[in-house]
């Protein structure tokens, strides 16, 4: 079981992930990439792009990793502002109806959302993995270090995860309710709306 981050370049997208339960990452042009070895896929992302030497590493690696490194069962974090959502990857498929210049929805993963979860109650090493500047990343460390076991709720949707309920110390609670006081007095209106929803939540 591994761990992945994943960006989603725009709010309008975000907020289709987590409506419509997948995820995606572009590059429209290069067709149904389940199976491909590496030599393929590159030279698929030379043609369509016109990426060479550190450019197409960099490129290949992203998709690489968004079709064959994540498998079913792997577990994704996808940042939202002063939220991190947590869910559980399904398996690579290609919808070619989305295979369109500009648009690229087309490489697509189903995702069942587990939670969300304060960026501020995150340990320091999943922070680091949310901070890579890659559209998709790894997480190196043994999972265990991410201690997703204080998060993800033995629910139905959730299959063999590890624990009812979330457990938290006291000290991680009043820094995460102190970031969201503060987030109240923010001049964005989305962010404030977020904020106090997240108190609210917290409250019941």
């Amino acid at each position: 079981m591994k761990l992945f981050q994943l960006k989603s370049g725009e709010v309008g997208l975000l907020k289709a992930f987590l409506e419509d339960h997948y995820v995606c990452i572009g590059y429209s042009g290069l067709g149904d990439l389940e199976g491909i070895g590496r030599d393929e896929l590159d030279g698929r992302l030379e043609q369509a792009y016109g990426y060479q030497g550190q450019e197409l590493a960099g490129h290949a690696e992203v998709v690489n990793l968004f079709v064959h490194s994540m498998q079913d069962g792997d577990y994704l974090l996808l940042a939202d502002g002063d939220w991190v959502h947590l869910g559980d990857l399904g398996d690579y498929f290609y919808d070619e109806r989305f295979d369109i210049e500009g648009d690229g929805r087309c490489h697509r993963r189903g995702v069942t959302w587990l939670t969300s979860i304060p960026y501020a109650a995150l340990n320091s090493v999943v922070k680091a993995l949310l901070a890579e500047e890659a559209a998709v990343s790894m997480f190196q460390e043994p999972i265990a270090a991410a201690r997703l076991d204080l998060w993800i709720r033995d629910t139905e949707t959730s299959g063999n995860l590890l624990n009812i309920g979330v457990r938290v110390d006291e000290e991680t609670v009043a820094e995460a309710l102190d970031i969201l006081k503060k987030a109240l007095k923010s001049p964005d209106a989305e962010r404030r709306e977020r904020a106090a929803i997240a108190i609210l939540q917290y409250a019941k």
